[in-house]
């Protein structure tokens, strides 16, 4: 008969090659996932390179200038003029670096009615408002010195 030292090595085998077989699927699995995450990848990749040929084609010269000679009716595009290239020093400020205007409070008439306004206009007694008037930014001028940062622009030629 089966001693019990027998049936415990039978027990233990049974149990080790049950986590054996567990492991092995798992890793199967993950071999799965890997294999499917690497042809997405390269999907992606491949979608990459042909939306890139894709925008070479359409972006070319000869095309867009065909395209604009087809539609200059509808369009009426005029190329652009050299003074109307700034550089970035001669745009106006920010939205956010403007001062902000120093209002007066409004003054209050005997009879208790308001008088000023953040504009400075009359009310109805005809009095006014006293504002303090804030500079207005104007950009720098170009000078001498910046020729060196301008950006060279070619022609198409064909």
């Amino acid at each position: 008969m089966l001693k019990t030292f027998d049936l415990v090595l039978i027990g233990v085998m049974t149990a080790t090659a049950t986590v054996t077989y567990t492991i092995k699927h798992r890793a199967e699995l993950k071999l799965e996932e890997v294999h499917r995450l690497e042809a997405e990848i390269k999907l992606e990749k491949d979608t990459i390179d042909l939306l890139k040929a894709d925008w070479a084609l359409q972006s070319q010269p000869n095309r867009l200038e065909r395209l604009v000679k087809a539609y200059n009716e509808e369009l009426k595009l005029q190329p652009t003029e050299s003074t109307a290239l700034v550089h970035a020093k001669e745009l106006p400020m920010l939205k956010s670096e403007v001062p902000v205007p120093d209002v007066t409070e409004a003054k209050v008439s005997a009879k208790g009615a308001t008088v000023a306004s953040a504009k400075g206009a009359p009310d109805t007694k005809g009095a006014q408002a006293t504002v303090k008037a804030q500079p207005i930014p104007m950009p720098a001028p170009r000078g001498e010195a910046e020729d060196a940062d301008q950006i060279e622009t070619g022609s198409v030629e064909e």
